[in-house]
């Protein structure tokens, strides 16, 4: 499966299912095949997905400053805030329209 997160203001942005379901679960909606992010969710999912790259960042920097810790980040080797971006943005642009982000319509 593919996500496809569509709004009326800004291009598409599309995510392998793991990486959707990820994206999803930190704004704290349930993955699935279809659903919606109104406006008035948008600054939350915001800010749940900017404290999850700071805290994956910090995550990061100490399996790299302690090569022996053992630390297990959900994902592969790209980092949250590369894959997020685009997802954040698409969020930024359509609060800023006034317009919902909807996916599997």
């Amino acid at each position: 499966m593919i996500y496809k997160f569509k709004s009326q203001v800004a291009a598409d942005v599309i995510m392998l299912k793991s990486n959707g379901d990820q994206m999803l679960t930190i704004i704290g909606k349930e993955p699935a095949p279809q659903g919606i992010i109104t406006v008035d969710q948008m600054p939350a999912a915001i800010a749940a997905l900017e404290a999850a790259i700071v805290l994956h960042e910090a995550v990061e920097a100490k399996r790299r400053e302690n090569p022996g810790l053992v630390v297990e980040v959900e994902g592969d080797s790209v980092m949250l805030r590369q894959r997020a971006e685009p997802f954040i943005d698409l969020l930024r642009v359509s609060a800023q329209a006034g317009k919902d982000v909807v996916w599997g319509v």
